[in-house]
């Protein structure tokens, strides 16, 4: 299966990116990783979330849920294993969009910092397809201030904390929570074994364990 969106890969231009991937949503997931947006094409080495092979999600949940750093890496190739990485996520309930269905990128360069949302996510629309999911999980700071924007929330979380998603966004009497953790970017600057503790601790919350 491909999780390439090829109606908004046509129809991006060079001043407007509409998302090049299909929302991945599993029907039993308990957690909605939204991101800002994918980085630019020359940047992937897969089709899918996090396509970046120096972004260290891949190998944070790794380490955390197989004590291998490069579970989820073809090292000989460089490249992110996508079968394994969509096996898993299938089989945890671990979703992934993002936060800006469309943007504009002010600087030629992958940094959330020159990203201007074009059209945000509509979040509750996703939620409506998630009927287990608890928590939705940012790692950076543009995809928390763009959430807590569209979802009208009023304290923006600091990096390990949570917030209460509003009522009003509510799907089915669910209390939803926002939870915002370290970015798995190398630029961020937390040692890779914290940055592993703190994913392990939002997962025991949300999942209950592993």
């Amino acid at each position: 299966m491909t999780y390439l969106n090829e109606a908004n890969v046509a129809r991006s231009t060079g001043e407007v990116e509409y998302h090049p991937l299909i929302p991945f949503l599993p029907e039993n997931a308990k957690v909605l990783f939204l991101g800002s947006f994918p980085p630019q094409r020359k940047r992937w080495c897969m089709d899918f979330y996090y396509p970046n092979f120096i972004n260290d999600h891949w190998r944070i949940e790794g380490q955390l849920f197989f004590g291998d750093r490069n579970y989820f890496v073809d090292l000989t190739a460089k490249r992110f294993r996508i079968e394994a990485i969509v096996e898993f996520c299938l089989a945890k309930g671990i979703a992934f969009f993002d936060t800006s269905s469309a943007i504009r990128r002010l600087r030629d360069n992958a940094s959330d910092k020159y990203l201007e949302v074009v059209e945000p996510t509509d979040i509750p629309a996703l939620l409506a397809q998630l009927p287990h999911c608890r928590a939705i999980v940012t790692t950076g700071e543009k995809a928390t201030d763009t959430i807590c924007a569209s979802l009208g929330i009023p304290n923006i979380p600091k990096v390990n904390t949570f917030v209460p998603i509003p009522e009003v966004n509510n799907i089915d009497g669910r209390q939803l929570i926002l939870y915002r953790l370290p970015s798995s970017s190398r630029a961020y600057p937390l040692a890779f074994d914290k940055k592993v503790e703190a994913y392990r601790r939002m997962f025991e919350m949300v999942m209950g364990g592993f």
